[in-house]
C-alpha cells in the first residue's frame, strides 16, 4: 500500500513563500495497492502534478470524490490524462444534498472554462454508487455521511490489510444537529492504521467559523483518542495557516505525548 499526497490545502490554493514547505495546491491524495490498483481521492489543484505523472501510465483512472465544493473538484480541467484520446476515467461522486453528480464535469460547461467536458477526447463516466459499501478491484471502500455545508461522503479504504479513513471537510461538532455524531465516527474510524482527517481550525479561528463545515485541529486528535488509531494525518490546512503555523503545531502536538503517530500533511509526503 502506498499513499502519496499532491495537495493538502484546504478552501482555496495559497502559493507564496510562506506555504512553500507544505504546499498551497488544494486536496489530492494518491492510494495504490501492492498489485497495482490505483485510486485518487479527490481533484483539487494538486492532481494537476499527478496527471503529468500519469501520461505514460495505462491503467483506468479512478477517482472517488468527497463532494463537488470547489477545492475538490478545481484541478480537473488541467488533469492532463483527461485529454488523452481514448483515456478511461471513471469519477464517483459524493452524496451531495444538490444532487449534482457531474458537477466536476459542470465546472467545463458554458462560459466557466475555454474547453468544454463534451469535447474531452478522453472516456470519462461518472458512476453515483448507491451502497455504502463496495470493492475496486482489491480495495474495499466504505462509505459515511460528512457534516459539511451541502454534503459530502468520507471513506474508509481497507487495502493490502491496512485501514485507512479519508474524512476530509467534516465538522466534529457542528453547531446544529450533526448528520454522523461523534459517537458514529469513533465507530467507523475504530482502530484504523491510517485516520486522514480535516483539521483545519485552531481555537482562536472559532467562533467566527463556526458551521463552516471543517474540525479544529483538537477534535481531531480527540477522534483520535477514542477511536485508538495507529497514526494520524491532518489535513485541509487553513489558507491563513502559514509553514510556521505548521510547524508550531507539529511541535505542540509532540509535547502532548499521543499514543499515537502524528503527521501533519505536506505536498509530496508519501506513506508506504
Amino acid at each position: 500500500m502506498q499513499l502519496k499526497f499532491y495537495g493538502v490545502r484546504g478552501s482555496i490554493p495559497t502559493p507564496g513563500p510562506d506555504t512553500v514547505e507544505y504546499g498551497g495546491n488544494t486536496v489530492c491524495v494518491s492510494l495504490q495497492s501492492q498489485n497495482g490498483t490505483h485510486i485518487i481521492l479527490d481533484s483539487g489543484t494538486g492532481i494537476r502534478l499527478l496527471g503529468d505523472e500519469l501520461i505514460k501510465d495505462t491503467r483506468e483512472i479512478y477517482i472517488l470524490l468527497s463532494h463537488n465544493h470547489w477545492d475538490h473538484i478545481q484541478g480537473f480541467p488541467f488533469f492532463v490524462p483527461a485529454y488523452m484520446p481514448n483515456r478511461k476515467i471513471t469519477i464517483v461522486p459524493g452524496v451531495t444534498e444538490s444532487q449534482a453528480p457531474d458537477a466536476i464535469l459542470r465546472q467545463m460547461d458554458g462560459s466557466y472554462f475555454p474547453v468544454q467536458y463534451a469535447d474531452l477526447p478522453s472516456i470519462v463516466k461518472v458512476l453515483p454508487q448507491h451502497n455504502d459499501t463496495w470493492h475496486y478491484q482489491d480495495i474495499y471502500i466504505e462509505r459515511m455521511a460528512m457534516n459539511h455545508p451541502g454534503g459530502g461522503s468520507a471513506y474508509r479504504l481497507t487495502v493490502d490489510g491496512v485501514k485507512i479513513v479519508y474524512a476530509i471537510d467534516n465538522e466534529l461538532y457542528p453547531p446544529n444537529d450533526p448528520v454522523t455524531s461523534f459517537d458514529e465516527w469513533v465507530e467507523f474510524v475504530a482502530e484504523v492504521d491510517y485516520l486522514i482527517h480535516d483539521g483545519q481550525f485552531i481555537p482562536s479561528d472559532y467562533p467566527l467559523k463556526m458551521g463552516w463545515g471543517h474540525s479544529q485541529i483538537k477534535d481531531a486528535l480527540a477522534l483520535a483518542v477514542q477511536g485508538k488509531v495507529k497514526n494520524l494525518v491532518i489535513i485541509s490546512h487553513d489558507p491563513a495557516r502559514t509553514d510556521k503555523d505548521l510547524n508550531q503545531i507539529a511541535i505542540d502536538i509532540g509535547q502532548k505525548g499521543f499514543n499515537f503517530n502524528t503527521i501533519i500533511a505536506h505536498e509530496g509526503l508519501v506513506i508506504k
